[in-house]
């Protein structure tokens, strides 16, 4: 009896046991979390602003130095002496090679002395013409006699202009033989050195003057006629050439002038712009970009940040009235630096996601915090 009252006696604990410990476990589950203390995260947004902007184009420009010229030999020789040496600067008239001249003196030496021959034979005749005269006067001589002196003095006149116009050419010749700066600039390579025998028209050097230089660059039909329309084709609009190495030149250029027509295989049409050089670094034959700054009147921007795309197409997240995260697809006029020209899809009255896109998805509720476009554009200006 005893036994049997104390096995029930452990199946009643067994039993209360088993229903306390669901009760403490709802009850535990049902206690508030205190740890849960956390705050939402706040994403930055904006407003679209409508401001007159700046874009920049660049174009690939040809530099050519301001005078740039070959210097060939004009006559047939040896080099006797070359007085530059190559990347030299050489004043305007300098001395820069000279040509064996010996024969070209002997051929000078000869026309002067038939010159002086034709001028002795000259008044030789004019002596033999007077005399006729006298003779012919006096009946002495028939009047063909003196027409015969007087044509005879009129060949030796003839010869001393022959002679004059030799000497002239062998004068000539023989100043070709030294070869002189035509300009002030800087001598390139020299093809040949002293004691080569060259031909007449042989190239010895080029000579540049890179004090300024022309950049040449081609311009799409489109770009041309948004650049007439903004009247920076006169002759007063600056632009930017920046170099090879991707530094800007220290000195802005200035358009001087637009081909006449535009190149019908490409559809572009050719400028030119002259940049000051004083330093030299800008080379014959250098390469570089233009950069040419055109202004938008009233364009509505937004930060590039702020969208993505999906498909090729643009989108943005607007935020409704109730902090709603909602997808929208805009039209982009163009891209500028960090920023997009919008042309259709936004109004400066929708509030946009600005920081977080990656991290949102349409219908989240967010907490805002709102951020200027003013404040933003200073902000990428830095970068």
């Amino acid at each position: 009896m005893i036994r049997k009252s104390i096995l029930y006696n452990l199946q009643n604990i067994r039993t209360v046991l088993f229903i306390s410990l669901p009760v403490s476990l709802f009850i535990t589950s049902c206690a508030p979390n205190k740890e849960d203390n956390s705050t939402k995260e706040e994403f930055q947004v904006t407003n679209p602003i409508i401001a007159d902007t700046i874009y920049t184009s660049e174009y690939v420009a040809d530099i050519h130095s301001l005078q740039n010229v070959e210097l060939r030999a004009r006559v047939k020789g040896y080099i006797e002496k070359i007085y530059v040496d190559e990347g030299q600067p050489a004043k305007a008239g300098q001395l820069l090679f000279s040509i064996s001249s010996q024969e070209y003196r002997q051929e000078l030496m000869k026309a002067k002395a038939m010159l002086t021959s034709a001028i002795a034979d000259a008044k030789v005749g004019e002596v033999d013409l007077d005399n006729a005269k006298i003779l012919v006067e006096k009946n002495i001589v028939s009047k063909s006699e003196f027409d015969m002196k007087k044509a005879k003095l009129e060949a030796f006149q003839a010869k001393i202009e022959e002679a004059k116009a030799q000497e002239s050419n062998a004068n000539l010749q023989l100043s070709l033989t030294e070869v002189r700066a035509p300009f002030g600039g800087v001598i390139n390579r020299i093809l040949n050195k002293a004691g080569s025998l060259i031909d007449e028209g042989t190239l010895l050097t080029t000579l540049s003057d890179n004090t300024e230089v022309f950049a040449y660059f081609n311009v799409s039909e489109t770009d041309y006629l948004d650049i007439v329309e903004e009247g920076n084709e006169k002759k007063n609009y600056k632009v930017e050439l920046i170099k090879a190495n991707q530094h800007p030149h220290p000195y802005k250029g200035i358009i001087e002038t637009v081909e006449g027509e535009v190149d019908k295989s490409t559809g572009n049409i050719a400028f030119r712009a002259r940049f000051q050089n004083p330093a030299l670094t800008l080379k014959h034959g250098s390469t570089g970009k233009i950069k040419l700054n055109h202004e938008v009147k009233e364009a509505l921007l937004i930060p590039q940040k702020s969208t993505f795309e999906i498909q090729e197409n643009l989108y943005v997240y607007v935020i409704d009235d109730k902090n709603v995260v909602r997808l929208r697809s805009i039209k982009p006029a163009m891209r500028i630096r960090n920023l997009y020209i919008v042309e259709s899809g936004l109004t400066p009255m929708d509030k946009i996601l600005y920081e977080g896109i990656q991290r949102v998805k349409e219908g989240d509720q967010i907490q805002l915090e709102l951020v200027t476009m003013k404040h933003i554009i200073a902000q990428l200006r830095k970068l």
